[in-house]
């Protein structure tokens, strides 16, 4: 396949590059700087500036699919009134751009994976979650929901479509598990408020899995939950870490604390009560290779000779 990727750069992106190119597939790699040359054959740079409204079109003639990851990070732990206005404006402009240009062109690629989050469906107070769910509410439901909105142009011409509701990605090189480790490693972890939120979440093995098994199946469209079939509550993931890592966990961090330092982000991120289930992809025939938490940290942290084992 001929697979061109925004957000190439980021935790997901690096993974999925990777991946595709050591099976042989060909990445155009979307970067915001005039294209520099590469080291492997397989491996093009095609730029785009979102923020001008400008993609390099003629790259991605030819290419089977577009898979759409970029935004600006939201694990930054103040949301400032110009933190939540990048964080919108990264998700809804960039899509809008992107699909612009995909539908000026005269053969698009016919299939576009695009980033979401399950963060859509707001808090769900510990009822599962579907791709079927209503939205919520909250400053991340409306940007996902705005986010999804924006690919619809697309979607209406007749690309395949589909938006890729992500959960937080475990993996030992970034993201949320790399934040939380040292304090783990060194027995400083601990529940975070009561602890028995849910927390829905996904290996980087299944993410990656998950986003090929799309890009082979493009009559599935529409939301997708990119999640493991078993959430767990923050105190089961928090006691399965220590568990791992033999390490006590026994600070916990009360709600008020999270509130009074965090602000929304502590009550959106760390307090939301938010279980996912991933339906439409386990209806569609994808088989989780980490599907329970245990599991999947032992294979990230312990397993020797894993990409990101220790």
């Amino acid at each position: 396949m001929r697979v061109a990727i925004t957000g190439a750069s980021g935790l997901v992106g690096r993974a999925l590059e990777e991946s595709l190119l050591g099976d042989g597939h060909t990445v155009v790699r979307m970067v915001r700087h005039a294209p520099r040359p590469v080291y492997r054959s397989n491996l093009e740079e095609a730029e785009w500036r979102p923020e001008q409204g400008r993609v390099d079109t003629v790259a991605l003639h030819e290419a089977d699919a577009v898979v759409h990851l970029a935004g600006a990070p939201v694990g930054s732990f103040l949301w400032t009134r110009h933190r939540r206005s990048l964080i919108r404006r990264s998700r809804v402009r960039g899509t809008r751009t992107l699909v612009q240009a995909l539908l000026g062109m005269s053969s698009p690629p016919p299939r576009l994976l695009t980033a979401s989050g399950m963060h859509f469906y707001g808090n769900t107070g510990g009822s599962p979650a579907t791709e079927d769910s209503p939205p919520g509410s909250g400053f991340l439901a409306e940007v996902c929901q705005a986010w999804e909105e924006a690919a619809a142009p697309a979607r209406e011409a007749g690309l395949s479509v589909a938006h890729m509701r992500t959960a937080v990605v475990l993996d030992r090189s970034g993201g949320y598990l790399r934040t939380v480790l040292p304090l783990y490693q060194a027995g400083l972890g601990g529940r975070l408020g009561s602890g028995r939120q849910y927390m829905s979440w996904i290996a980087m093995q299944d993410m990656v899995g998950a986003v090929r098994f799309l890009l082979e199946r493009p009559d599935v469209t529409g939301p997708v939950n990119m999640c493991a079939p078993e959430p767990v509550s923050n105190a089961a993931f928090t006691e399965a870490l220590g568990r791992v890592l033999e390490r006590p966990t026994l600070l916990p961090v009360p709600a008020t604390a999270l509130r009074a330092t965090l602000g929304d982000f502590a009550e959106e991120m760390a307090l939301t009560d938010l279980r996912g289930t991933p339906e439409r992809l386990t209806q569609a025939g994808y088989s989780f290779s980490l599907p329970t938490i245990e599991r999947a940290l032992s294979d990230i942290l312990v397993r020797p000779g894993s990409r990101t084992g220790a």
